[in-house]
């Protein structure tokens, strides 16, 4: 009994194969980001009335450049936009679409904005560093990852040099961040 046991626990040991050959891993691609479907409104195009129609007057949207180059149209956040901020990023969470602008505006004056456009005092959400939640509407949990809302944070207090935004190459700080969760 001895020796089938000693040959059991032995036996393995010598029985190594050689592991199988590897093979390099598939090369892999870099995904190209693409904006959402509504980032790039087509451009308006002012032709001439035709002679004996009415002449008719065109609303043309606004748009911005997002730091990623992307035209970007304010009104997909449904709220104002701090004049000057500049679009940083939009992705989606879950169900919701979250922008986020950068400003180079104290955090005081960009909460000020928000208090008079949105006529609200919002809540305070941390004193240091500093920021500022504007509901824009109830929370639904079954089809929300976030409250809609505005919310204003500071990067500009001594000890930090601001948010730092790269794109590509290129860097940029921003004292304020603002964050913006539509109403769906």
């Amino acid at each position: 009994m001895a020796g089938v046991l000693a040959s059991l626990l032995v036996a393995p040991g010598f029985a190594q194969s050689t592991p199988p050959p590897t093979q390099p891993p598939p090369p892999t691609q870099t995904p190209v980001p693409k904006p959402f479907p509504a980032a790039n409104p087509p451009a308006p195009t002012n032709k001439p009335a035709a002679p004996g129609t009415p002449a008719t007057t065109a609303v043309v949207p606004t748009t911005s450049t997002s730091q990623e180059g992307a035209a970007f149209d304010p009104r997909l956040t449904g709220v104002p936009i701090y004049p000057g901020a500049e679009m940083l990023s939009s992705f989606e969470s879950g169900s919701q679409r979250v922008f986020l602008f950068g400003s180079s505006m104290p955090y005081s004056d960009v909460v000020a904005y928000y208090k008079t456009q949105l006529r609200s005092g919002g809540s305070e959400i941390f004193r240091s560093p500093a920021m500022q939640q504007f509901d824009l509407g109830s929370f639904r949990s079954e089809t929300m990852d976030y409250r809609p809302s505005v919310v204003v944070k500071d990067y500009g207090a001594a000890d930090t040099a601001g948010y730092l935004h790269v794109t590509g190459t290129a860097e940029k700080r921003y004292r304020t961040v603002i964050q913006i969760v539509p109403v769906k």
